[in-house]
């Protein structure tokens, strides 16, 4: 994949935050983008803005990742009005944070269906699709979280957990058909996911030097893409503290309990 232009992008999560900004940087390079979240008012909006900005073709296709039969209508629909897919951001989620034993465990439930469960569902239908092409190419959007878990955030933290690992094995199994699988972990982001991750604003206040823009994170997410990039983490700093906390367990756990957890 030399070029992005023309290809056909299906991003989730579109209607904000780094969906968003992922949405106006394809726009600028040509990509035909399809425009997935649950908000149909604001996918809209950030369609508006892509056709007057960039003069770009864009699709809205309001979407539940965690509705199965959704999923499976919309993914119908596209297959049917393109006739492909060349590349896959997986880039909706949530988060909250709360004590694990304070947790209504339908809530973990809600988590794990957007975040990985629903993910996942979305990705078999398109990854089928690539393997009869013979090329492609899935971004899935991490977390930090899922490298170094911090206090309060232990569903989370294990959603963004299984994400890593599922890309990690499907990039093994899709190799051989030249279909590339390519994990993206950001930092903090300020975004509105902090509005329920994060309602009284102690995390971000504790983590503000490592807060990341929007427009960053999907900087780094569309220059990797056609790239044989098997991970992304940033900031650079948080690729350090990774290194660090996996070689020094102990020292990373007593740092991380005293840095990141909210009191």
């Amino acid at each position: 994949m030399k070029s992005i232009k023309d290809k056909i992008v299906w991003i989730t999560g579109a209607s904000s935050g780094i969906g968003e900004e992922i949405a106006y940087k394809l726009a600028e390079k040509g990509a035909l983008l399809i425009l997935s979240a649950r908000r149909k008012e604001e996918l809209e909006r950030v369609k508006q803005n892509c056709i007057i900005k960039y003069e770009a073709n864009a699709i809205v296709c309001p979407l539940d990742v965690a509705d199965k039969n959704e999923v499976d209508r919309v993914y119908s629909i596209l297959l049917k009005k393109l006739g492909k897919i060349d590349v896959l951001i997986n880039n909706a989620g949530y988060g909250l944070t709360k004590e694990f034993v304070d947790y209504d465990i339908t809530e973990a439930e809600n988590m794990f269906r957007v975040n990985i469960l629903g993910m996942m569902h979305i990705t078999q239908k398109v990854a089928a699709h690539m393997i009869e092409r013979n090329t492609g190419h899935i971004i899935n959007v991490g977390s930090i979280a899922g490298k170094i878990a911090t206090p309060k955030s232990a569903v989370y933290s294990s959603s963004k957990f299984a994400v890593i690992g599922f890309s990690n094995a499907l990039r093994l199994e899709l190799k051989d058909y030249d279909i590339k699988v390519t994990t993206v972990n950001p930092g903090p982001v300020d975004t509105s996911f902090f509005d329920s991750f994060d309602p009284d604003g102690s995390y971000l206040e504790k983590v503000k030097s490592f807060v990341l823009t929007p427009e960053e994170v999907a900087g780094k997410i569309v220059a990797v893409i056609g790239k044989n990039k098997r991970e992304v983490n940033i900031p650079g700093i948080m690729e350090v503290a990774f290194r660090f906390y996996t070689l020094f367990p102990a020292v990373g756990d007593f740092l991380v309990r005293n840095v990141f957890d909210k009191k």
